[in-house]
């Protein structure tokens, strides 16, 4: 295919500075890293499971345990930011997206830190770290000098969350390294993804929520982002930044709960049950609903009425994996010039993945049935991502249909 004008480029309905050569497949950020991070959840969970049934081992110096930690971090979930953010920061800075080549190496760089622990006994521990904490930082680079080049300051509160995830990536492994167990990582990741969550969700939930209520006639509109939207971001990091720093203090609790009624009154001023009516736009209000459900965990935690891992789980599946479910598909369809309504596939994901986040928690209430909960956990979870890559993989690897 031959390099085309801007008009033709309208004309067939393919978006101006995307890649005309190659794979249709590294034409835009979200194809690959939404593709590769869905298949990702569905390996690594299945690799997991396969290590604790005793069928394999792999990792055995990482540790198995740390590997799954890791790889529910900063493996799928790594891709599917990077999937956003390489699709969302061009239309906020108005500048060309990464495609092609640079596209392609740039999954390769993330892919290459998913396989590089599965041989890591070959290779040795600290040529998989090596390989695997490239891949953060370059995304982080890449964003940085979008928003730099585009003059848009605003983005870099999403800049400043990226950076601690990159950090907690690095830290994850050093502490790994180093023979500890990494709990402060763990809580660094998870606050940074919440954190991002909270700023992103906040810009794409009620213009989604809008643009659909508008498009029925109505007017009753959430409402815009003003000052508490601003407060709630605020107490949400002071909570978050506290959870990190020192998790077993009343004062934890008492600013996660703050966190917790804050953002549960941010998430009703959406108005998200007058969208039921669509679940392509309802799940992101569901998936929203767990940033106060996972304070509240973390405030339970803190004075030790729930276990830290129930807490952990609330916030990792519940807040991170049902958001990014309900990103990708809503993002997959709008940029594959698809129907932006859910189907009965896309519907049953979304169920697989908000039972994963209230079964998997729920260990902490009844112990006794700990291993069924794992089981049918896993069974949820690789339906709802196996699910994804039935209906959505086909749109992810094909060209765009002409509007």
């Amino acid at each position: 295919m031959t390099t085309m004008t801007t008009s033709a480029s309208k004309r067939n309905g393919i978006p101006r500075g995307l890649a005309r050569t190659g794979p249709v497949l590294f034409s835009y950020g979200f194809r690959p890293f939404f593709l590769g991070g869905a298949l990702w959840a569905i390996a690594a969970m299945g690799l997991w499971i396969g290590t604790v049934t005793g069928v394999m081992t792999f990792a055995e110096e990482y540790g198995p345990h740390h590997w799954h930690a890791h790889e529910m971090l900063f493996g799928y979930s790594s891709a599917v930011l990077a999937g956003f953010l390489l699709t969302a920061v061009p239309n906020w800075t108005g500048r060309l997206p990464v495609s092609g080549w640079p596209l392609f190496f740039l999954f390769l760089l993330w892919l290459s830190g998913r396989l590089v622990f599965l041989v890591s006994e070959r290779t040795g521990i600290t040529a998989a770290v090596a390989v695997d904490a490239l891949f953060l930082p370059a995304l982080l680079l890449i964003c940085v000098r979008e928003v730099v080049a585009g003059r848009k300051w605003k983005d870099l509160k999403v800049i400043t969350g990226l950076a601690a995830l990159s950090v907690a990536n690095l830290v994850f492994h050093y502490e790994v390294v180093a023979g500890e167990h990494p709990d402060f990582a763990y809580r660094l990741a998870i606050a940074a993804y919440v954190g991002l969550i909270m700023v992103i969700g906040g810009r794409i939930i009620p213009s989604f929520t809008r643009n659909w209520i508008n498009g029925r006639g109505r007017t009753d509109f959430p409402t815009p982002f003003n000052s508490f939207d601003s407060g709630c971001i605020a107490v949400g990091v002071l909570a978050l930044g506290l959870w990190v720093t020192a998790p077993d203090l009343q004062v934890t609790a008492l600013a996660a709960l703050t966190g917790a009624v804050l953002h549960a009154v941010r998430l009703w001023r959406w108005r998200g049950w007058t969208t039921f009516a669509e679940m392509l736009v309802a799940i992101l209000h569901v998936a929203y609903l767990f940033v106060p459900l996972g304070f509240i965990a973390i405030a339970l935690a803190s004075i030790d009425i729930v276990d830290p891992t129930s807490a952990l789980h609330v916030m990792t599946i519940g807040t991170v994996a049902s958001m990014m479910i309900a990103v990708m598909t809503r993002a997959s369809r709008g940029h594959t010039g698809r129907a932006l309504t859910a189907s009965k596939v896309t519907r049953m994901s979304y169920a697989a993945i908000v039972a994963c986040a209230l079964a998997r928690p729920a260990t902490a209430l009844v112990p006794e049935f700990t291993q069924t909960i794992y089981a049918v956990s896993g069974v949820l979870w690789l339906c709802a991502f196996g699910l994804f890559v039935i209906e959505y993989g086909p749109m992810l690897v094909l060209a765009r249909r002409k509007i």
